[in-house]
């Protein structure tokens, strides 16, 4: 259990996440995506509980909290973007799915600059969650008629910020790596909070939030924040325990979506198409080939005749 605790918390940082999506979605009119920020930032000091136990008992190294804030950064980037989709009229069926392709950046930051190291499986489940994602997406009609799909998309406001959003959560993915290479994964999530503390103060200041929405919204703000957070916590532990950033952000993009679509059918009556069940029975498989590990030779017992 503990040597495949990474696995663990990979798939539930995809819950979490995917809940979160469905949540968010229901205050997203409501809100612009700066006072939406500042209801998440409220929302995870309610889990800070969880590592202050853990942070008491240890002295952080200082480029550990470095890499920590700099994470927070990227993630809030990514964050006040896909809320940005969210205004501008993207669905939670498709912007969430999209975005989650973020782990495209992350693989190659991974390969490319950690050197990190794959198996066949584990290669053949990066290929298999990047078409799962996009057949998640709600985009049946890239299936049913790729004619008329290239014919009829184009660049689009909420589209754009899916993307800046991809981007800014691909390398943040590769930062909490890097940042729990220092510190526990206690010490990265307290620093995570602390820059989103900032930033929602900034925002605040620069006159960027409109503090006039209802209790439902504060309550179901807070909750989306508390929800992310403990994503964002899982994640940072699933590095800690030795998961690859290849593998921990794949699984995780590939699962949140199914979690969402599911909620989403659930809770927002959005309907699920064919295609949209092969790519969750796909992102399934491609979690399990990514969570394969070879053992060592030294690990394997030899099979031996009885003298």
């Amino acid at each position: 259990m503990k040597k495949n605790a990474w696995i663990y918390y990979s798939i539930a940082a995809a819950l979490f996440w995917g809940v979160w999506g469905v949540v968010a979605k229901f205050i997203s009119e409501d809100v612009n995506p700066y006072a939406n920020h500042v209801l998440f930032t409220i929302g995870m000091l309610f889990t800070l509980p969880l590592v202050v136990g853990k942070i008491r008992k240890e002295s952080p190294n200082q480029k550990g909290i470095g890499w920590g804030l700099v994470a927070g950064i990227l993630a809030v980037t990514g964050n006040v973007a896909v809320f940005q989709a969210f205004s501008s009229g993207g669905l939670a069926a498709i912007v969430i799915p999209l975005t989650n392709l973020y782990p495209l950046v992350t693989i190659v930051i991974a390969l490319l600059v950690f050197k990190e190291k794959l198996n066949w499986l584990n290669g053949l489940g990066i290929l298999l969650a990047i078409p799962a994602v996009v057949m998640l997406s709600g985009q049946t009609l890239l299936f049913d008629d790729p004619n008329a799909f290239f014919k009829t998309i184009g660049l689009n406001s909420w589209l754009l910020f899916s993307l800046v959003a991809l981007f800014f959560w691909g390398v943040f993915s590769a930062a909490q790596k890097v940042t729990t290479n220092y510190i526990s994964a206690e010490w990265a999530y307290a620093a995570f909070i602390v820059s989103s503390i900032v930033i929602s103060l900034i925002f605040i200041v620069l006159g960027k939030v409109e503090f006039r929405f209802s209790q439902n919204t504060l309550v179901l703000g807070s909750l989306a924040g508390m929800l992310n957070g403990l994503g964002v916590l899982c994640s940072f532990a699933a590095y800690k325990a030795e998961g690859k950033a290849s593998q921990v952000t794949t699984i995780a993009g590939a699962l949140q979506p199914v979690f969402t679509i599911i909620l989403a059918i659930a809770f927002l009556s959005e309907s699920v198409t064919y295609i949209e069940l092969i790519g969750i029975a796909i992102a399934i498989v491609a979690a399990l080939a990514l969570s394969y590990e070879k053992k060592p030779d030294a690990e394997i017992t030899p099979l031996t005749s009885n003298p």
